[in-house]
């Protein structure tokens, strides 16, 4: 068979499940030939051919009938192209003549043989129409404001009975689809056809009673899969199940994330790019992979670098056999872009406010529009992908934005916000100067997500700075959560509130650890090898393990400052205790480190300086990134880990050394953590120490070495339990299954 279809609203139209399926179907059916029918011009048509989800056609009909182009080759077929370039007088021509006519804008795209305006209700079409019968070319308009004008007797329909012709294709074989008044002629051939749901009504009006013709229920792409099953002649081409309709299909809700990385990295590998696994596999990737493993349609949107703003758009499988509906949609920056959006503003501007070091803080308006307007691509992108009612993830605070725009452009969509880092309270986050900006667009989530209930707490109070708020429900935190007994708790959370005329819910979700990832790589032979070499090298000594990203949220320096006081108070464990300290490096280009770094690297030098013998080293310093495969052996040696971070979102660190030691059997590490790491208010089994104060570091870590085995062990349980249970996966589903209750009810308020 030979389908003949226009693209926009049509072949590339519908519901993303519905144009995978009909797009695998035409590359699997080598009987199924495919040409396009459009009234794009070719150079807006060549990006579709380098789209590796879309089926390249054997044959091109573009500029509204007036080019006829081989699809594998773009060249003209002739003699067509020769007979409709002989009848066309020129653009230059036609736009001198109508250079008067009241409201005629030309449409800025490419275009051949073709003159497209816009046209208004000031617009004498007569006198357009008397001009172009004048100079032998027609007047076809659609849509109520497009006009083109076109060599006589060419349209869609005519060029299309001529490659018929000139193919010897036979005519009970052909299938043409469209949307638009501007596809008329289409149907005009008596060849069968298909107009697709929610078509322009004047061309449902043509189309009724045409025995040739079926109006579709589905939109776009599920309406030409409707018409193969509807006709006989192509019904052997699609089974039952691959044709469902509207009402069929509710429950396969679409599900777009946006996420600051793809879940893969693309490198060259034998002079080609090829998709590779990130370097961080145990991250919340596969997680969020996973909501596609059974082949829920969606889409993954991130940013990626171009050289230039005017790369094309592609979209690509991630991985068409794990994932079959699910494509990674870029949002192409440039590197200036990204040096602005991510290393500077978001690091100088959002960054210390979010963790409440307010004296780092840098604003820069020109930085705050760039922000904005990379916020509006990423809306922008999701507005274009997202089918009718489907739900959008955003994530974290690089996307603050998005959520505002998006309401804007699609009413229709649900949309979920989770935030990765901590929330400020009030006082610290109102010094943003945009923060009404900010709070408006979080507003018009359906549903927000946070860590721990004080970051829900501390959103609320800058919510009721800005609005008036209506609490409809909150709910007791105690039954996961420290409450009275630590820096970061809190006993009752907000759940849902009113305001701004809608109804936004709120809830707690600490990220959790990817454990079956952990299982894994701690099973394999190579990991048990590397840890018994390491105990071996570390016998007889005490291991304190610290493992961060350089930051000064982390406090690095007040920990080696601890330290050193440590061993001032402590000269009897001197040659018994070690700390080993992994520093990852921040990203490329992030200068603002390079003070801290420096400052590190010095206090850890005179530390080792004034205590290091023959045969001990009391610091180990690693500035590297480690591969977690290593990082998995000294979460196994070490016998405490001492997690303290000034201010941290939660801190997954401490999650995965007690994931670790909860498989090592004779295993009884203690775990001292930072109690303003948004962790220290699940894990109540832990060591909570004040990163602010030296003499109760110190304490925290004596703590520690200190603890008889049957508590250490009895901690390491009690934590072992919590993590292992509320892993990655629990994550992911808890948060799912609250934004997708959301939809079950009314979303705005009368």
């Amino acid at each position: 068979m030979l389908l003949a279809t226009d693209l926009d609203g049509t072949f590339l139209g519908g519901r993303q499940t519905d144009r995978l399926k009909l797009y695998r179907l035409i590359r699997e059916q080598e009987k199924i030939r495919l040409l396009f029918v459009t009234g794009r011009g070719i150079e807006s048509v060549m990006p579709l051919l380098d789209n590796p989800i879309i089926p390249n056609p054997d044959y091109i009909i573009c500029d509204v009938g007036a080019t006829v182009l081989n699809g594998q080759t773009l060249e003209p077929v002739q003699p067509i192209q020769s007979e409709i370039e002989n009848r066309w007088p020129g653009a230059l021509a036609i736009r001198k003549r109508m250079r008067k006519i009241r409201g005629l804008r030309l449409q800025p795209v490419s275009q051949e043989r073709r003159c497209s305006y816009f046209f208004d209700e000031h617009t004498d079409i007569e006198a357009v129409k008397k001009i172009a019968h004048d100079m032998g070319l027609d007047v076809l308009l659609s849509a109520g404001k497009f006009l083109d004008i076109l060599p006589r007797d060419i349209n869609k329909g005519s060029t299309l009975k001529e490659l018929v012709k000139l193919m010897d294709f036979p005519s009970e074989e052909i299938l043409v689809a469209g949307d638009t008044l501007n596809d008329r002629s289409l149907y005009d051939t008596r060849y069968k056809g298909v107009v697709v749901g929610a078509a322009e009504p004047a061309l449902l009006e043509y189309t009724q009673g045409m025995p040739n013709v079926l109006q579709a229920k589905s939109q776009g792409a599920g309406g030409i899969l409707e018409s193969l099953k509807h006709f006989s002649e192509f019904s052997n081409y699609v089974s039952s199940g691959e044709v469902s309709s509207p009402e069929e299909t509710q429950g396969d809700t679409q599900l777009l994330l946006m996420y600051h990385r793809f879940p893969y990295e693309m490198r060259e590998i034998n002079g080609m790019e090829q998709k590779v696994a990130p370097k961080s596999p145990n991250g919340i990737i596969p997680s969020l992979l996973g909501f596609f493993s059974n082949g829920r349609t969606g889409a993954w949107i991130a940013w990626e670098e171009v050289r230039n703003k005017n790369s094309a758009h592609t979209d690509r499988y991630i991985d068409e056999e794990k994932y079959p509906n699910l494509i990674a949609s870029g949002v192409g920056l440039t590197k200036k872009e990204i040096e602005v959006f991510y290393k500077l503003f978001s690091k100088e501007a959002f960054w210390p406010v979010i963790f409440s070091f307010a004296d780092k803080v840098r604003f820069n308006h020109t930085h705050w529009e760039q922000y904005l307007a990379v916020n509006r691509l990423f809306a922008e992108r999701a507005a274009t992908e997202a089918d009718k009612n489907a739900t959008v993830w955003i994530h974290e605070y690089n996307l603050w934005m998005v959520p505002g725009i998006l309401r804007q452009l699609r009413p229709d969509v649900k949309i979920g916000f989770f935030h990765h880092t901590s929330f400020p309270p009030a006082d610290i986050f109102n010094i943003i100067p945009w923060r009404r900006e900010i709070i408006g667009s979080m507003l018009q989530c359906d549903y927000i997500g946070f860590h721990i209930p004080r970051y829900v707490e501390n959103f609320m109070d800058v919510v009721k700075s800005h609005t008036p708020v209506n609490i409809r429900s909150r709910q007791s935190c105690a039954d996961r959560f420290l409450t009275y007994s630590c820096a970061l708790g809190v006993d009752m959370m907000t759940r849902e509130i009113e305001a701004g005329g809608r109804t936004i819910r709120l809830g707690a979700h600490p990220v959790g650890i990817n454990m079956k990832n952990i299982r894994r790589i701690f099973g394999q032979p190579s990991t048990q090898e590397l840890i018994r070499k390491m105990r071996d090298q570390t016998v007889g000594k005490k291991i304190i393990l610290s493992v961060e990203r350089l930051d000064y949220v982390k406090g690095p320096l007040e920990k080696i400052y601890a330290f050193q006081t440590f061993l001032e108070q402590n000269p009897q464990l001197h040659g018994k205790v070690e700390l080993i300290n992994i520093c990852t490096p921040p990203a490329a280009g992030m200068k603002i480190y390079d003070k801290i770094l420096t400052e590190l690297e010095q206090a850890i030098g005179k530390i080792n300086g004034k205590y290091a013998r023959l045969d001990w080293v009391p610091i180990h310093f690693f500035f590297r990134s480690v591969p977690f495969e290593e990082v998995i052996t000294y979460y196994a040696v070490a016998d405490v880990a001492w997690i303290t971070p000034l201010r941290d979102g939660l801190n997954l660190v401490a999650k995965e050394y007690i994931g670790v030691q909860g498989l090592t059997p004779e295993a009884d590490g203690v775990l001292v953590i930072s109690e303003f790491a948004g962790a220290s208010v699940e894990l109540s089994y832990a060591i909570r120490t004040n990163p602010y104060d030296s003499r109760d570091m110190v304490q925290g870590l004596e703590q520690a070495l200190s603890l008889d085995d049957a508590e250490k062990k009895l901690r390491l349980q009690r934590l072992f339990e919590q993590v292992n249970h509320y892993d990655i996966e629990n994550w992911g589903r808890s948060f799912m299954q609250e934004l997708e209750n959301v939809g079950k009810q009314d979303r705005s308020l009368p």
